[in-house]
């Protein structure tokens, strides 16, 4: 009977699609979510159900990320690597001599078109081999603080200015802290490397400048249906990044954790399907194509993130706009790439846009795959209560408040990599 209604709602659903009515209401209860069905996470394609470790990494999983990449996010064309890192800036006493600032430029560069993405780092002071927190930040490396030695899009400051642009807000410097537990970090003896996401692809509906531009085929403007929208392109570049720390001689190459807020929450869980160098991934109120079952069509809807960001997803999601049970996985398969390394999910109380019930059923649903790896996952099909955290292989809470990110959520996440590291 439950699969019949799922049916008759798909139906329902398609034909007004078909009709070319708007996009159905908002649904903001949960007596308003339609009754679903999630795709069988340990069930192969030829109905082949999966049972050891064996088969999930070599049927089943590769199944499950190949539809994600050609079908949601978008395949990577093509292979580059950056062909040089510029350090732009030293300082070994940072943050009142507890930790080492460094800027480094990452050039990428193919044919004529090139791009640079700055990264900031700050490690702990003495440490010559530190755990790394990496994430992008979404207004500039120099919004994380109001040091005026940050360089602005990687750029030194003007001498005579102090700043290095004329079109430069100087009361931009710090405008984010509140975002960024830095002193918490590295009191916990955690570094952090952040970027602007925007270095690498500038996040709007135009395809001709960021990452994208380096990879056309001679007459292309845009990528083709199946490959990478710009989510896609920045997990490409968080890559990229980590390319780059396995460099660097003071950062744990085997302890970076993956941290993404919002958008960059749906970026830190493509990325680390896609790339298994990061220890940990960390998804904070992440929503629609993210952390949250796309079924449950609660907040934030496949149809609706595609109309106001037709940029971030590969242009084959857009059909399934107000056609989710369509779709051959849904958002717990996406979480279950990651194992068997520790992955967490985190929502906040007031951020119904993000789903955040759809969220724990998604990790909880994911944990089933993590059994295979003898590891303990989210056992309980009861939402936990505010400010209540399960940090298991598979972590989850709900803070109380709005979707951001605070001194909260960063203690959860350092508790959970001490966790798993120590």
């Amino acid at each position: 009977m439950r699969i019949k209604s799922a049916l008759l709602i798909t139906a329902l659903i398609v034909s007004h699609s078909l009709l070319g009515q708007k996009t159905t209401p908002t649904i903001k209860e949960e007596s308003e979510v339609p009754q679903y069905v999630l795709p069988q996470l340990l069930k192969t394609k030829k109905g082949k159900s999966v049972k050891t470790v064996r088969d999930w990494e070599r049927s089943r999983r590769p199944e499950i990320h190949d539809y994600f990449a050609h079908q949601v996010y978008g395949v990577v064309p093509a292979e580059l690597n950056y062909h040089k890192a510029e350090l732009m800036d030293y300082e070994p006493a940072a943050l009142g001599g507890t930790a080492v600032r460094k800027q480094v430029n990452l050039h990428f560069k193919k044919g004529e078109k090139s791009i640079v993405v700055p990264v900031l780092m700050y490690l702990p002071s003495g440490s010559t081999n530190a755990p790394v927190f990496l994430a992008y930040n979404f207004k500039g490396n120099h919004s994380l603080s109001a040091d005026t030695t940050i360089l602005v899009d990687g750029k030194k400051v003007n001498q005579l200015t102090g700043e290095a642009s004329k079109n430069f807000n100087p009361s931009s410097r710090g405008e984010r802290t509140s975002r960024w537990a830095i002193d918490k970090m590295i009191d916990a003896g955690y570094g952090l490397v952040t970027v602007n996401y925007n270095t690498v692809d500038p996040d709007k509906n135009d395809f001709s400048d960021g990452v994208h531009a380096l990879f056309y085929a001679p007459g292309q403007n845009s990528p083709k249906k199946n490959e990478w929208g710009s989510l896609s392109a920045w997990a490409w570049g968080m890559s990229r990044v980590m390319d780059f720390l396995e460099t660097e001689p003071l950062v744990d190459q085997d302890k970076v954790v993956l941290m993404g807020h919002s958008r960059l929450g749906k970026t830190a869980l493509w990325a680390g399907a896609n790339d298994p160098r990061f220890s940990i991934v960390i998804s904070n109120n992440s929503g629609c194509g993210g952390a949250a079952l796309s079924r449950r069509r609660f907040g934030e809807k496949v149809s609706d993130i595609n109309t106001n960001y037709p940029h971030w997803f590969a242009k084959n999601f857009h059909n399934f706009n107000e056609n989710e049970s369509a779709l051959e996985v849904d958002q717990h398969m996406l979480i279950a790439l990651m194992a068997p390394r520790p992955v967490y999910v985190a929502s906040a109380s007031k951020d119904p846009w993000a789903d955040p019930r759809g969220e724990f059923l998604a990790a909880q649903a994911a944990t089933p795959v993590y059994e295979l790896y003898k590891k303990k996952g989210i056992e309980t099909k009861e939402m936990p209560a505010v400010n209540t955290p399960i940090h298991e292989s598979v972590g989850y809470h709900l803070r109380a408040g709005k979707h951001d990110v605070t001194d909260y959520d960063w203690e959860q996440y350092i508790l959970f990599a001490d966790q798993h590291f120590k």
